[in-house]
């Protein structure tokens, strides 16, 4: 039984890789050097001992022109009264998903009129911050400290303007530090609050940085040769502090663009994240704030996606770890890579010296590989232990599967609409 079991762990691991592969396809090839490996797990000269044969693999990676692997992290979160809607996702667990009842089709008077969700514990805001704890369990606090920041922006409902102009429209709820339940804590507070108000993106922005570079008046101390990060969450476009809270001004998109070029002279990245459909319609300010700091601009069109989002966001800038044992001629992509650079996985072996191999590709297409002798000897597994481990690479080759046809339908729709685009502009007669 235990020979069965190894067959097929070894098989699922092929069946990883083939899948990795053709998720892949047509990507440029990378250049060499360009990120910086360093390995944990195995240490030099250390004998690897499992009772199957794949031998564990740990380590972290950084793209090339990174600073060291320490990342001071900003969660920056939407509040606005916007982020109340329906978010497509089961958030709460209830087995009720919260519809935006504008969009379905439900009996009149169900619901009121100006109601964007049927179930509350199902809003906007609720995934993200679901998705933010998701991100909590992923980070390594001895490398990583996290604090949270809540914007939007109180409104006067006679004028439509901010109630006052001095007002505050972002609020620290957990200083950047290694001590996750605080940041837990402020995601409980910031819920129970609830949504409210307009959106100031330059407020949320300029506080996250006050933080993060230990202005005057900052809670977080600054750690030396740690990079600052800000993950910028948004359903909408700024509408403060400019004009009236319905309208997004130029004048709010140029004070997001003005804060970012702050963060890029504090030597700070933005991520931004354009959060549901309405995000979409003009993305402007969450583009060029990403821009301006060399940072990542993501549209996550269904809302309740970005809980997944977030678990796949890298400050390292690394999109993919590979282990390749050279001397077998296997390779792994049974690799977890968290989004501080930090990696770990199996890479199938033979008893006796392999010579190894870890490439970690980068998102800007380069990548860099590191190569090492591993000394693999075998010891006991019990059946019930290799079921588990099977069943643990199956799951991983199961998400990749359904990524790769997730890309497959992304690329049919596409070409679709694309042919009826065509077809409606053969069919449409020529101008006089």
């Amino acid at each position: 039984m235990p020979a069965a079991i190894e067959t097929l762990l070894r098989a699922a691991l092929r069946v990883g890789a083939i899948v990795l592969l053709a998720a892949a396809a047509g990507a440029a090839p990378a250049s060499s050097e360009a990120v910086r490996i360093l390995l944990e797990t195995p240490r030099a000269g250390e004998a690897i001992e499992n009772r199957v044969h794949l031998a564990p693999i740990r380590g972290s990676a950084v793209s090339s022109g990174e600073r060291p692997s320490l990342y001071d992290v900003m969660l920056v979160l939407d509040v606005s009264r916007s982020t109340e809607c329906a978010s497509g996702l089961d958030v709460n667990g209830d087995g009720r998903l919260g519809l935006n009842p504008q969009f379905e089709l439900l009996a009149p008077g169900t619901h009121p009129e100006d109601s964007c969700n049927t179930e509350p514990g199902d809003s906007i805001l609720a995934a993200e911050v679901m998705g933010a704890r998701r991100l909590l369990d992923t980070l390594d606090p001895e490398r990583v400290r996290v604090g949270l920041v809540s914007f939007s922006g109180d409104v006067n409902l006679e004028t439509g303007e901010r109630r006052d102009p001095n007002q505050a429209d972002a609020w620290l709820e957990a200083p950047a530090s290694s001590d996750f339940a605080l940041v837990r804590e402020g995601l409980d507070r910031l819920l129970a609050r609830g949504p409210h108000g307009a959106t100031n993106f330059s407020a949320g922005i300029r506080l996250a940085i006050t933080e993060l570079a230990g202005l005057s008046g900052a809670k977080t101390t600054p750690r030396k040769g740690a990079k600052g990060v800000i993950l910028f969450l948004t359903d909408g476009v700024p509408t403060f502090p400019f004009g009236l809270a319905q309208n997004s001004d130029a004048a709010d998109t140029e004070a997001a663009i003005a804060a970012a070029r702050l963060a890029r002279q504090a030597g700070i990245t933005i991520n931004t994240f354009a959060v549901g459909p309405e995000a979409l319609t003009n993305p402007v300010a969450a583009t060029e704030v990403a821009r301006e700091t060399l940072g990542a601009f993501t549209p996550v069109k269904n809302a309740g996606d970005i809980v997944a989002v977030l678990q796949g966001v890298s400050f390292a800038n690394i999109e993919d770890v590979v282990v390749t044992n050279l001397t077998t001629g296997d390779f792994s992509t049974d690799v977890r890579l968290e989004p501080d650079g930090n990696f770990s996985g199996f890479v199938p072996v033979r008893e006796g010296p392999n010579r190894v191999r870890v490439t970690a590709l980068a998102t800007d297409g380069k990548s860099g590989s590191i190569e090492f002798d591993l000394d693999f000897r075998m010891a006991g597994l019990t059946d019930r232990e290799l079921a588990r481990e099977l069943e643990r690479i199956r799951e991983r080759n199961k998400q990749l599967q359904l990524l790769v046809e997730r890309k497959r339908i992304e690329a049919f729709r596409a070409r679709e609409k694309q042919r009826k685009e065509l077809e409606i502009e053969a069919e449409t007669p020529a101008g006089p």
